[in-house]
This record gives C-alpha cells, sequence and structure tokens, in this order.
C-alpha cells in the first residue's frame, strides 16, 4: 500500500483543505478563548476519551493547533449518540457500526479511529474454564446486551472452532460491566465478555485473559484487525469547524505518541483513571497503550467490510436497521 492510500487520523483532515469559519468563545473550564474556534466533545466523565483529552490540554496541544475544547461531560454513551444527533455536540466517540446505521437513515456522519483495543474472554486463573468448548452449559457474563459486538463475534466464533452456539450452548448473563466484572470476582459466572478497561482492572485482580476479541476477529479470517470504535461527527459542521476538526485530530494523534512512551504523562491521568493500585493503574496504561491506533487506509476499511457482514448476519435487522448495507463512505476521506 502507498503512503497516500493510508489514512490515519492525522491526514484525515488536513489543515489547509478544510475551510475557516467558525468562532469559539468558551472553555469547559471557563476559559475565555474568543480568538479560538471551539470543538463541542461529548465525553464520559472517567472514560478513555478523557484521558486523552487530559493529555491535549495538559500538553496544550489544543492551543498550538488554533482550537479550544468545550468538553461535555454525559452520564452514558447512550446520551452521547443522542446529543451528537440533536445537534448539541460536534464529535464523540463510538463504535461505527452505530454511525453506519444512522448513515443508512441518512444522516451525514464520518468516522476516524479512536482505538484498536478490544475486550477480552477473563477466566479465573485455576478455574474450570480453560478452552472455548469448557463454556459448554456454564454461566458466562457478557458485558452489554444480546447484540453487543463482541457477543456476537464471540458467538460466531465459538461456532465455527467448536460447534458451540453460546447463546443456547452456554448460559450468557448480560450487564453492565462492571456489574460482569464482579459476578466473575464472586464466582457467579464462570467466564465474563467484557470491555478493555474492564478486562484491564480483571487482569490486574489475577484473572488470565482466555481469549482477546482481536483474537477472535482473526479467527474469523478477517485481517488485519479493524478498529470498533473512533470519532465520530457530522459531515456538515466542516464547512464551520473544519479547522478545529483538522487541529483535534493532530493533537489526537501527538497526545497519544505522547501516551505510548511517557511514564509521567500516565502520572497525570491517575485520578482520571480510578485505579485500586498501582497493578490496576499499569494494566489500564498499557491496554491503553496497546490500543493506540496506526494507519487506516484501505486494507483496514475492506476489513471492517468482512466484519460487517458478520455482525450482520447474526444480529440482523435489529442491530444493522432495514437498510442494511455497508457504506465506505463513512470512513472517506474528508474534502474541502
Amino acid at each position: 500500500m502507498t503512503a497516500r492510500h493510508v489514512l490515519n487520523r492525522r491526514t484525515l483532515l488536513a489543515a489547509g483543505a478544510l475551510p475557516f469559519f467558525a468562532a469559539g468563545f468558551v472553555r469547559a473550564d471557563g476559559f475565555a478563548r474568543a480568538d479560538l474556534p471551539v470543538l463541542r466533545i461529548g465525553t464520559l466523565k472517567f472514560g478513555t476519551l478523557s484521558w486523552l483529552i487530559a493529555t491535549i490540554r495538559a500538553e496544550g496541544l489544543d492551543t498550538r493547533e488554533g482550537f479550544a475544547i468545550d468538553m461535555v461531560e454525559l452520564a452514558s454513551g447512550q446520551a452521547t449518540t443522542v446529543a451528537l444527533q440533536a445537534g448539541d455536540i460536534d464529535l464523540i466517540v463510538s463504535d461505527w457500526l452505530w454511525a453506519m446505521r444512522r448513515r443508512a437513515d441518512g444522516e451525514d456522519f464520518r468516522f476516524a479511529p479512536f482505538s484498536n483495543a478490544l475486550g477480552a474472554l477473563m477466566v479465573a486463573k485455576d478455574g474450570p474454564v480453560r478452552t472455548l468448548a469448557d463454556l459448554k452449559g456454564r454461566k458466562l457474563g457478557v458485558a452489554g446486551g444480546a447484540l453487543d459486538k463482541s457477543w456476537l463475534l464471540l458467538r460466531a466464533y465459538g461456532q465455527q472452532q467448536a460447534g458451540l452456539d453460546l447463546a443456547t450452548g452456554a448460559e450468557p448473563v448480560y450487564g453492565a460491566p462492571p456489574l460482569v466484572n464482579q459476578q466473575l470476582v464472586l464466582g457467579r459466572v464462570d467466564a465474563a465478555l467484557t470491555f478493555w478497561p474492564f478486562a484491564a482492572r480483571l487482569d490486574a485482580k489475577g484473572f488470565t485473559r482466555l481469549l482477546d476479541v482481536s483474537e477472535v476477529i482473526g479467527g474469523l479470517g478477517i485481517s488485519p484487525t479493524p478498529p470498533l470504535v473512533g470519532f465520530v461527527w457530522r459531515q456538515r459542521i466542516e464547512a464551520t469547524k473544519g479547522t478545529a476538526l483538522a487541529g483535534f485530530f493532530r493533537a489526537a494523534e501527538a497526545a497519544d505518541r505522547l501516551l505510548a512512551t511517557s511514564d509521567a504523562a500516565w502520572q497525570r491521568l491517575r485520578p482520571l483513571m480510578q485505579a485500586a493500585d498501582e497493578a490496576e493503574f499499569v494494566k489500564l496504561r498499557d491496554y491503553f497503550r496497546a490500543g493506540i491506533p496506526g494507519a487506516f487506509g484501505a486494507s483496514e476499511i475492506e476489513a471492517c467490510g468482512r466484519l460487517y457482514e458478520v455482525l450482520a448476519r447474526l444480529g440482523g435487522a435489529e442491530l444493522v436497521g432495514p437498510k442494511p448495507g455497508f457504506d465506505r463512505a463513512l470512513f472517506a476521506p474528508l474534502k474541502a
């Protein structure tokens, strides 16, 4: 693949390629910046996006790139998507499958990778589950619900590798990630499929990763492993906030480079990470680092398309909507 075919967060938004009309007024910390365009970003208070934004601010990357962040803290992931659809915020982190379904409904969303980190199937180190086949007839905690993307992928993998549909061959117990973690710690479930920050916390407690979702995706013949979550915004705001978007993506890439190498940068983030102890702090840091995205080009988009086929087959219209179809334009580079 040649360099001109590769799109990462930096090249998605070239600084000189987008018009600049917006004027910003107030940052989330109350500091007036009438001279800078403001990007309103929906976050969860202790979510991993807040770690990235805190690093951008601490390093002055927003000021250097000529924009300001108005960080709007919301109560849940669903609240962020509702706020984006309502036009109350400019940018969120969500999964591209959600954005793809909204595009099919006529929304003009775009996507760029935020993290390649994926969840994991966690088990007790000396517990009864040593292989996927051992889950037959056992209780399996699943973070999210029956349409969670990792769960659908694990089901497909189980059918392929062990002839076992875990939806019927095991006893799935759905719940919020903290509850699923607690159930595994208390021994009320035999395994837990959970999101990566919660897998990291279990890892720090001595639990074992039986299977990473990245391994599941690879086992289904999908390569390279595509990201599931990323930045989502409306194409229409490029006309008024294109320069702020461009600056944000460059700042995010610079912050990721710093977090990939600097332990001191992570010490600043400890209060946001809510780590119970040093072991948990280190695991959260290392899992985040492992998920820092690299190039996102034609091969990654093709992998997203193959992933969509698997998810659409298992999730059906309830997941992908009444007008299913993979729309590459969701990932297309922005134009002036």
